[in-house]
């Protein structure tokens, strides 16, 4: 047995050192799989039964297979090879994200459970798509008409105060279960005479906004009674871009689709982090949108033309809702300034350092209570001390708790608003 082993491994004559050599770096690589693993399972970053566990469990296997294939030395090298490349992508767009070299874990396998599929639209760059209850119980609920929340009917909402909501991801609020958004709390909140209907979608700015006032405020058919704009975080992306775009179009809009993976070449929740990459690359070579990068100047200053389209914007939506009797409110953007520190940029923020993004966002509240006072429309000013603690589970994004404390203190606003 001892021989056998010996000579799969190359080590009795003839001497076969390509063999051992294989085995050698099967295994190294193996040790740091296995390092980087236990690493971020320690952290909560690899769940039993996700993607990322089955990326694991697939690059280990591949290992194993090198070490069996040894006496095959060509046919060894290769999956080698596979093997090495899918470590490096995967665990390497881990380390890039976590340092803020890119905007997201793109490449790495998802940790969770269920996928919240998005699909393109050709005015919004990317909607959910309606899920089954099994990814639902893991992701978020998306209905029919592809918005978080349970389907509704025409007659479920008529005679009813219908309260449309409008944001980014932390109006989405994917983090949460459902039933623990704050969108879900308001509902809550404010009882069986409202209805609350979130069009919350990751990273959508005041010019997705528009398009959704102006197209797709309604639900199951219904006009809202009134409508809440929780906007800010999203539209510094666009700070001092050069030549910015009314219509953020020339960096925003396109770059939302690979944000969104909405490409059709995008494949869906793979544990093939190569695979993934061959994928993007072949939608961002021949694909009619193309990939985007931003242009411009880092600076902790406001932009005075970024802030002139986001003020316009905020004028062109009232202006929609008030010509169909619909209410508009404004609520100011929370971020929790403790962990808004870092001397460096973000993906999704590209030209504003981290530790600029709170006075930048004061700076866009402070707009939005100019022009909502100037149009008309009330303004709600959430006091955000009461965060501080647990209320928040990264920049700006709400914890169950602090989705609950969010709701809790928005109620009171909409029951006199919205009526």
């Amino acid at each position: 047995m001892r021989r056998r082993l010996l000579q799969h491994l190359g080590l009795v004559r003839p001497y076969r050192f390509e063999r051992t050599l294989l085995v050698l770096a099967a295994l190294a690589l193996l040790v740091f799989v296995a390092i980087a693993s236990l690493y971020l399972a320690l952290r909560g970053h690899i769940a039993a039964g996700t993607p990322r566990s089955w990326y694991v469990a697939y690059v280990v296997g591949l290992l194993a297979v090198v070490i069996v294939l040894a006496p095959l030395p060509r046919l060894a090298s290769i999956v080698l090879v596979l093997a090495t490349l899918e470590a490096g992508i995967g665990f390497g767009s881990l380390v890039l994200s976590k340092f803020g070299l890119l905007p997201y874990e793109t490449l790495a396998p998802a940790n969770h459970r269920g996928v919240l599929r998005i699909a393109w639209h050709p005015l919004l760059q990317g909607l959910p798509v309606a899920n089954s209850e099994e990814d639902a119980r893991h992701t978020a609920p998306i209905n029919s008409e592809r918005m978080r929340g349970p389907e509704r009917t025409a007659e479920q909402l008529r005679g009813k105060i219908v309260v449309a909501l409008f944001g980014g991801s932390t109006t989405f609020d994917g983090g949460q279960h459902d039933g623990e958004s704050w969108p879900d709390r308001l509902q809550e909140s404010l009882g069986g005479g409202y209805v609350v209907i979130n069009h919350g979608m990751g990273a959508y700015t005041t010019a997705e906004h528009v398009i959704q006032t102006a197209f797709y405020e309604r639900a199951a058919g219904v006009s809202p009674t009134c409508s809440v704009y929780y906007v800010g975080w999203n539209d510094l992306r666009n700070a001092h871009m050069e030549n910015l775009d009314p219509g953020y179009a020339d960096f925003h809009m396109p770059n939302q689709v690979d944000a969104f993976r909405a490409r059709r070449t995008d494949i869906d929740d793979s544990i093939s982090p190569l695979a993934t990459f061959v994928s993007r690359w072949l939608g961002r070579a021949f694909d009619t949108i193309r990939p985007t990068n931003p242009k411009g100047t880092v600076s902790p200053d406001p932009d005075p033309a970024s802030d002139a389209i986001f003020a316009r914007n905020l004028a062109t939506i009232s202006a929609i809702n008030r010509q169909r009797n619909i209410r508009t409110v404004w609520v100011g953007q929370l971020m929790n300034q403790a962990v808004l520190t870092g001397d460096y940029t973000t993906g999704h923020l590209p030209l504003l350092k981290e530790k600029d993004v709170y006075p930048l966002i004061q700076h866009l509240n402070g707009i939005t209570r100019r022009e909502a006072a100037a149009l008309g429309d009330p303004y709600v000013a959430l006091p955000v001390d009461g965060f501080a603690n647990d209320g928040f589970r990264d920049q700006g994004h709400f914890t169950p708790t602090g989705s609950k404390l969010f709701a809790t203190l928005l109620a009171p606003s909409i029951r006199e608003y919205c009526r």
